[in-house]
């Protein structure tokens, strides 16, 4: 039973890998593949056929007879890894919606409006620092929206533009890789206790500007980067504006950077601090009057209600789905131990430097999502919080992706909006984005080489 359990998470990782030419949403297989795969568990240890390990190392097996011990045992090991799926969920449904909530009331325009330059040059880093700074706190896939949606305004020539978008994932994933809010992948990790977000920044900040700078300095002496732009249109930035759009865009952003100080005041869980920053955002909202002429029959255009509908639920689903399966394969017993946790004893076996399983996983991450590459590392290693590896692991997975434009949400979402062809992508930007994450490898090491504890 172990093995088939390990057959249908590789079965439906390849769904999910081959999710476009399959033609088959990845959050389908991802649900699928979760709820699959507790079923084989539940019937393999009630059979006497698997073992279960919970998170502190207790095995229950039913060999002996079905108990209420061992049946409370697998009982309590689902609710405990439900527990912790939800506190991922709730985090990202709360901060989801704040961003929501910003675009409701046309806050991303003011940022637009900080743009006031002709020169492609400054243009390229302008939206680049934007997006580095900005994916930290709102997480990468919206603010590379965001940054596209200005480069529409600020380039008509679409050939022009696919440099900027397509430089802008490398600058969103590399900003997205050093705050515990900017990326999913950074988010489990901190909520799943094995970064915080003091050690997160100190670590990661130098390799994720290593990482961004080194693609964008070699960038600004390409043929495509010299010159003027033809028409900035900075009318139309000006005239989207609300009266709401500064209130709510600083408070929202505001509210989300407020989480991490609340937990290290309060030791609560982020989700908390989530729901209290989401709950000022939305409060505020009731009451604020975003048009001159603005009535009661216009309130729904500008609701956390409309917010929360605007929500891609398919996302929280997929994370459900995928973390269900790894969290399946987690509490299956191998030898005494998970079977993520064999896993990484025979991978170290196998290559003896940590370092270069990790940079491997990072260039995984290009192919293969990096949501259960993450989710499954965390099952692999046992190391303690703020401890090298995890550190590495945000890295790695934060940034690999960029490598390939498939390779992480920032990705997807600039392919979705500006038709980016993936051969072009692999030819023009993917040397500059490896040569990016290789920068802010050696950064990393020689950081910690030099400074680690």
């Amino acid at each position: 039973m172990t093995t088939s359990i390990i057959l249908v998470f590789i079965i439906g990782y390849l769904l999910i890998v081959f999710e476009h030419p399959l033609k088959l949403d990845k959050t389908v297989s991802a649900l699928l593949t979760g709820s699959i795969l507790w079923a084989f568990l539940a019937l393999g240890f009630h059979n006497g056929g698997v073992n279960v390990i919970d998170s502190h190392g207790h095995l229950y097996n039913t060999s002996a007879g079905i108990t209420e011990v061992v049946e409370e045992g697998f009982t309590a090991t689902l609710l405990h890894h439900i527990g912790k799926i939800a506190e991922i969920l709730i985090f990202l449904i709360g901060a989801m919606t704040i961003v929501e909530i910003i675009d409701l009331h046309r806050g991303f325009e003011v940022l637009k409006g900080m743009v006031q330059t002709r020169s492609k040059k400054k243009l390229l880093w302008i939206t680049g620092i934007l997006g580095f700074i900005l994916s930290s706190i709102i997480d990468n896939l919206t603010a590379t929206i965001v940054l596209i949606t200005l480069l529409r305004k600020l380039i008509k020539d679409p050939k022009e533009r696919i440099w900027y978008a397509s430089l802008i994932i490398t600058a969103t994933n590399a900003g997205g890789a050093w705050s515990p809010i900017g990326d999913v992948t950074t988010t489990m990790l901190w909520i799943g206790k094995k970064v915080t977000s003091g050690g997160l920044v100190e670590w990661m900040v130098l390799p994720s500007i290593a990482c961004f700078v080194v693609p964008f300095v070699i960038a600004s002496f390409l043929p495509v980067f010299k010159g003027n732009i033809d028409h900035v249109s900075h009318e139309d930035l000006k005239t989207e504006k609300l009266l709401s759009s500064k209130l709510i865009l600083w408070l929202g952003l505001g509210g989300i950077v407020f989480v991490p100080i609340f937990k290290t005041i309060t030791h609560l869980p982020p989700y908390i601090g989530m729901m209290m920053a989401l709950g000022v955002v939305w409060m505020v909202s009731e009451y604020v009057h975003p048009e001159e002429d603005f009535t009661h029959e216009k309130k729904h255009l500008y609701s956390a209600h409309r917010a929360l509908s605007r929500i891609e639920i398919s996302s929280i689903l997929f994370f459900l789905g995928i973390l269900l399966a790894v969290a399946a394969l987690e509490s299956t017993a191998i030898s005494g131990v998970g079977s993520l946790q064999f896993m990484a004893q025979s991978l170290e076996k196998a290559i003896p430097s940590r370092d270069i399983v990790v940079i491997l996983l990072g260039v995984l991450s290009a192919i293969i999502d990096n949501v259960p590459l993450v989710a499954a590392s965390m099952g692999m290693f046992t190391d303690a919080l703020d401890s090298k590896v995890w550190h590495f692991i945000a890295f790695t997975a934060g940034t690999g992706g960029s490598m390939l434009i498939i390779g992480s949400a920032a990705g997807v979402a600039a392919m979705g909006m500006e038709k980016i062809d993936f051969i072009w992508y692999f030819k023009k930007i993917s040397w500059l984005a490896a040569l990016g994450f290789l920068a802010g490898v050696v950064v990393f090491l020689i950081q910690y080489a030099f400074l680690g504890h």
